[in-house]
């Protein structure tokens, strides 16, 4: 593998680069002038590293360029003897490098510091033992020279030849041990020591528990080597552990970032004390809060994260300590900082944790205003009527800034504390019933969970409930958003129970609405505003009002004739277009959208029905009077009410008519208006029933699901830590079997692994422990393809190792001929998104898509006259399965994604499978897509099924899919659709490609459909209408449909 062998050197070739030929090369390097000099040497070292020789340059250099005291020279000289053969054909040293090693010996006894500092490094990438022998006497000298620079590069040159030939240096150790003892400065210290850590660690141990009082005076690149050497130590025997606790407590205070990083994250796995752990927990956070990168940042709260599954009780005290990470601007943090603080708030601290989350996202709602941040919207909003289809006012618009976002994740997180521990419901209610009210939120998500908290809060909390209405009464008239206003009258007709609630809704209605009937009124003001003559009348106003036009269109009819199809528009005249100040829900019905006046409808039915039984039951409790007078006040009340209702009903019913409104009117909308004043006409009371109940048992089972997820959730992950902490502390039984496979493989240690050779092999990209029981299910052979056949000349097999962005090969190339080869060249390209690159990474991936890499062996004979032998290799499959994985989401966050992604691939099911499930389960185990659907909506026969499923991948893209099933017969195949939205084109072309492949290679299982599927999630629902399939017509498989007006419609036929 391309980790097991390091380049040092790498230099590539431009295209524009000139051909030399080895006699102008020569003639350069014995030019008088020092810069054509360089300029050969630089073109020589190019053409040796990228395969060329020229083994009658080596003399030439010796002669006319070691010579030179240019120091840019020398330093190219140091790079020439890198690269440039050592050993003739024979295999033996060439004489010339005995002239070499001697100007090494002179560059080593240089007076400059640079030369002598430079010459040492090089000497660490030396391989032939030969010219190191005669150098050894040099390289000890300088360990005494006067400056830093050389002597620390002499302890590494020492460490590097004592590692690879022992035999040169035999006394290293006991060399490197008196020459730490006399150093002074930080970096030959840390140098020493870390030789000493690596080839003697009993001297260093020595020299560290003789100064173990004095390691809080090292420099911190000493420290951290102290800190791995105390890990090393205490890993190898754990009876160590008290004799250094103490040492590494006191790192925990260094000035060091990186020494308190690593000090913490050793003392985590040196001792399970409360006291240890708290320390730990308490310097990440500190490194969390003091830090400027965000990287890092990031790095530290996953091992908070990670602690959290250990010691949550630990973390839970320091909670509000943790949420202080707030503070910074990055959203990733801030998102990860509000999940782990809502894992460990506990009813001690819930209180504590709802109030600073008050204060935090107030801050965060006032952040974008000049002066502070912007106010409330005022009680009467800016509308603006012009032709056309008008033009939207920029209250309650919706941004997806990270604000916003912000704003969101801190009410959410707000919900889910606030429902589990009611008791800090008193002050978080009026917050986010006042911050409705500010122009930031409008129709963002925040605002909409912000309803959907208050919801909730009425509906399980019932002695909040008036509360909530008083306040969502008091803020109503400065909402701007027009969803928002939605939910909250939906609100209103929900738990407004008492006469005095719904007087007051009503109340509150006539004045958000304005004067009625509001056509008479729209009529008055444009008078008043001098558009058109009021001694005109109503039919000279709105004929100067609105422009009637004539639209035409040819069409196709049914016997294949044209035909001119005429439409009647109207449009409002140009003329009034002027800023009008309307009170908000007026606004609302003016702008775009007329669905607040569905919803005020059956808000108002649903009052209507209310305030009967609240009447009904006020008279029951009145003292006794006349029956019929009683009778008689009661039914004029209600008259009264509901005549109130319609009056409202028939007055937006009447402004949607008009032609005043600057929008079209959905005729869905009027017909629910029509319906809704047609029932508070005939006020049977059945029909009033089933408008107020309904909707109040959907959501009473609604709310009754996400409580029983959301204990499961909170169940299963109690269950996981005990189990965890309850196997850790496990002790294997006498008579417990043997695991043959703990004599192959690496056994399970858990964090008795070395951390830092863990660490280390993971960047390097080896294989690594897995979870597995199988030692086996790591191992290369699994993952080995074979690229040529057995009877070739040459075989060559290629393990694959995937290490997210990068594609490692390890190749493994066999001579199955007598001859020797020459020139074997083994060249490789790729197939998809995947870029070829040089060592040390091989293959990079810049996508997750489906990748091919693919290539040939080329090579010479001994004796072939010159002709070229050249072997076609198989293809190698990057499979996209490799990159995504399984993952879970929100219903809400499942709609925002689904809306906004650009690229669909619709996929035909094309099948043999006749189950549905069956074929779910087939196509979630192929795609690593998760079925969102709950379970409970799939129980039951039925012919149809229609889920929503998610993954995510290894770089963070996101794939959706919507899953459309019919079975028309018990014994015909399933069909329908695969709907796939990805952010991308590729990702939504290949998620298709795979799901046509995968669904096609089905093979009927041995016995029906037990589990449904593997990647499965109880914890989200399906999102509604928002994922149905639409009317246009069949499509093939693969059609692919661009969102975005910009991008034409592709096909990945």
């Amino acid at each position: 593998m391309a980790s097991e062998q390091i380049c040092y050197t790498l230099i590539g070739l431009s295209p524009e680069a000139k051909s030399y030929s080895e006699q102008q090369l020569k003639d350069d390097l014995q030019h008088s002038s020092v810069d054509v000099k360089r300029e050969a040497l630089k073109e020589v070292i190019r053409l040796i590293v990228n395969g060329e020789k020229f083994p009658n340059l080596l003399m030439t250099v010796i002669r006319f360029v070691m010579p030179s005291q240019d120091h840019i020279i020398k330093k190219l000289l140091l790079l020439f003897w890198e690269v440039v053969p050592k050993y003739g054909p024979d295999g033996k040293l060439l004489h010339e490098m005995i002239l070499v090693c001697d100007a090494y010996r002179k560059d080593l006894q240089h007076p400059n510091e640079f030369i002598r500092g430079s010459t040492l490094r090089f000497l660490c990438k030396l391989k032939e033992p030969e010219l190191l022998e005669p150098l050894m006497p040099a390289i000890q000298q300088c360990l005494e020279h006067r400056h830093a620079y050389v002597r620390r590069n002499a302890v590494l040159a020492i460490f590097t030849i004592y590692k690879n030939f022992e035999h040169l240096i035999p006394d290293a150790p006991e060399k490197i041990l008196q020459f730490l003892e006399q150093e002074q400065d930080a970096s030959c210290k840390r140098n020493a020591f870390m030789m000493l850590v690596h080839v003697s660690q009993s001297s260093a141990l020595e020299y560290l528990v003789d100064r173990l009082d004095q390691v809080q005076n090292f420099g911190d690149i000493l420290q951290l080597i102290i800190v791995e050497l105390i890990y090393k130590i205490c890993h190898q025997k754990p009876s160590e552990r008290l004799r250094f606790i103490r040492c590494v407590y006191g790192l925990l205070q260094s000035s060091s970032p990186a020494v308190r990083y690593e000090a913490a994250g050793t003392l985590i796995t040196l001792s399970s004390a409360p006291s240890a752990l708290k320390a730990a927990a308490s310097c990440y956070v500190n490194l969390i809060l003091k830090e400027s990168d965000n990287n890092v940042k990031l790095i530290v709260l996953s091992r908070l994260t990670d602690l959290r599954q250990y010691h949550e009780r630990i973390l839970q005290d320091l909670v509000m300590d943790i949420v202080q990470i707030l503070a910074a601007s990055d959203m990733e943090i801030r998102q990860k900082t509000l999940d782990l603080t809502m894992d460990l708030v506990t009813s001690r601290s819930a209180d504590e944790l709802i109030k600073l989350y008050r204060k935090e996202l107030l801050k965060a709602c006032n952040e974008n205003g000049a002066g502070g941040g912007s106010r409330v919207a005022s009680a009467v909003v800016s509308s603006t009527i012009g032709s056309g289809s008008g033009s939207k006012t920029s209250v309650g618009s919706v941004t997806n800034s990270d604000e916003a976002n912000y704003r969101y994740a801190l009410v959410h997180t707000i919900y889910d504390i606030a429902i589990r521990f009611p008791e800090a419901l008193p002050t978080i209610v009026p917050t986010v019933c006042d911050i409705l009210t500010y122009e930031e939120m409008g129709d963002s998500r925040a605002a909409t969970e912000v309803c959907r908290f208050l919801r909730e809060v009425c509906q399980r909390y019932g002695q909040r409930k008036s509360e909530v209405l008083e306040k969502l009464v008091q803020v109503f008239p400065n909402v701007s958003g027009q969803e928002t206003l939605r939910h909250i009258i939906w609100i209103f007709g929900e738990f407004c129970t008492t006469s005095e609630e719904i007087n007051a809704c009503i109340t509150l209605f006539r004045q958000v609405i304005g004067d009625l009937p509001l056509v008479d009124e729209e009529m008055r003001r444009q008078a008043q505003d001098g558009v058109g003559s009021g001694t005109e009348g109503t039919s000279a106003l709105l004929s100067t009002d609105v422009n009637f036009g004539l639209t035409q269109a040819q069409r196709v009819t049914a016997d294949g004739t044209y035909a001119t199809q005429t439409a009647l528009t109207s449009t409002p005249a140009k003329s009034v277009a002027k800023a009008i100040k309307r009170p908000v829900l007026q606004a609302a019905l003016f702008e775009s959208a007329y669905m607040p006046a569905v919803v005020l409808s059956a808000c108002l039915v649903k009052l209507c029905y209310r305030f009967k039984l609240a009447i009904s039951e006020q008279v029951k409790h009145d003292l006794p009077t006349d029956e019929e007078s009683k009778h008689r006040s009661t039914e004029t009340r209600e008259n009264a009410f509901c005549a109130e209702c319609m009056l409202i009903i028939a007055s937006m019913l009447h402004l949607a008519n008009s032609g005043l409104l600057p929008h079209q009117v959905n005729p869905d909308h009027l017909d629910r208006m029509w319906i809704c004043l047609k029932v508070l006409s005939d006020r049977r009371l059945e029909v009033l029933k089933a408008f107020a109940e309904t909707s109040r048992m959907c959501l009473t089972e609604m709310l009754t699901y996400q409580e029983s997820e959301r204990k499961a959730a909170a169940k299963s992950r109690n269950r996981t830590l005990e189990q965890r902490q309850k196997q850790e502390a496990e002790l294997n039984r006498a008579d417990a079997p043997v695991k043959f496979s703990l004599l192959s493989g690496q056994s399970d240690l858990g964090d008795m692994v070395d951390r830092f050779d863990l660490t280390l092999s993971q960047a390097l990209g080896a294989t690594v422990k897995g979870s597995s029981d199988d030692a086996y299910a790591t191992s290369k052979l699994s993952k080995v393809r074979q690229l040529t056949g057995f009877s070739d000349p040459i075989y060559a097999e290629a393990y694959v190792h995937v290490n997210q962005f990068d594609i490692v090969l390890d190749v493994l190339i066999v001579n199955q001929t007598r001859d020797t080869l020459q020139n074997l060249t083994l060249e490789l390209s790729t197939q998809g998104d995947l870029r070829l690159v040089e060592k040390p990474s091989p293959l990079t991936v810049s996508s997750t898509e489906n990748g091919i890499i693919f290539g040939n062996i080329s090579y010479d004979m001994r004796g072939s006259a010159g002709e070229t032998t050249c072997i076609v290799l198989n293809d190698i499959h990057i499979d996209i399965m490799e990159y995504i994985l399984p993952a879970t989401c929100s219903p809400t966050e499942f709609r925002q994604m689904w809306s906004e992604f650009e690229w669909e691939n619709k996929v035909t099911v094309n099948t043999q499978i006749t189950d549905l499930f069956g074929y779910l389960s087939h196509i979630s185990a192929q795609t690593n897509l998760r079925c969102l659907t709950p379970m409970e909506a799939l129980l039951g026969e039925c012919d149809y099924l229609c889920v929503t499923m998610y993954a995510r991948t290894i770089f963070g893209e996101h794939v959706l899919a919507n899953l459309c099933l019919e079975k028309t017969d018990s014994d015909q195949p399933v069909t329908g659709h695969v709907r796939i939205r990805a952010k991308t084109q590729g990702m939504a072309v290949t998620m298709g490609e795979k799901v046509s492949t995968c669904q096609k290679n089905w093979q009927r299982p041995g016995g029906s459909h037990t589990n449904v599927m593997s990647n499965y999630n109880t914890g989200a629902e399906d999102p509604d209408n928002k994922l149905r399939s639409d009317d246009d017509g069949e499509t093939g498989v693969g059609v692919m449909r661009s969102h975005s007006p910009a991008r034409p419609t592709l096909s990945n036929d």
